[in-house]
């Protein structure tokens, strides 16, 4: 009589370390892409304005100069918060107060997405109203 192999399922635990795994490294991508797409797009309407090799030479330089900054932050706080909203939702274990704060934690993540994409919009409209 011969025995058949017995067929091993994988751990619980080592399934939740994969999708944790996953879930961060999904959500850096997603950030960096984010982070390259909104840089590429602020890089090609400054270039209009003023040569990067130049020192600053008006307000308006030094403010977009100023705003790329901040939105490049912004976009990593958000990514940060994405990642650990995620890893808290995936640990859960269906306790509410800890499902409900992971879900907290991915709102505040996706308003940072928000104000990081708008930013670069909200300085335009208020140059035009300003009429910089």
């Amino acid at each position: 009589m011969t025995s058949r192999p017995r067929r091993t399922a994988i751990p619980r635990f080592a399934l939740k370390v994969l999708l944790i795994a996953g879930f961060i490294l999904g959500s850096i991508v997603l950030g960096t892409l984010l982070e390259y797409a909104l840089a590429v797009h602020i890089s090609t309407a400054a270039n209009a304005l003023a040569k990067p090799e130049q020192a600053p030479t008006s307000l308006n330089t030094v403010i977009d100069n100023l705003r790329n900054v901040i939105v490049g932050l912004l976009v990593a706080l958000a990514t940060l918060f994405l990642t650990v909203g995620g890893v808290r939702y995936i640990l859960a274990g269906g306790d509410p107060g800890e499902v409900e704060a992971a879900k907290k934690t991915l709102r505040y993540a996706a308003l940072g997405y928000g104000i990081a994409i708008l930013a670069p919009l909200l300085v335009s409209i208020l140059q035009g109203i300003v009429g910089a």
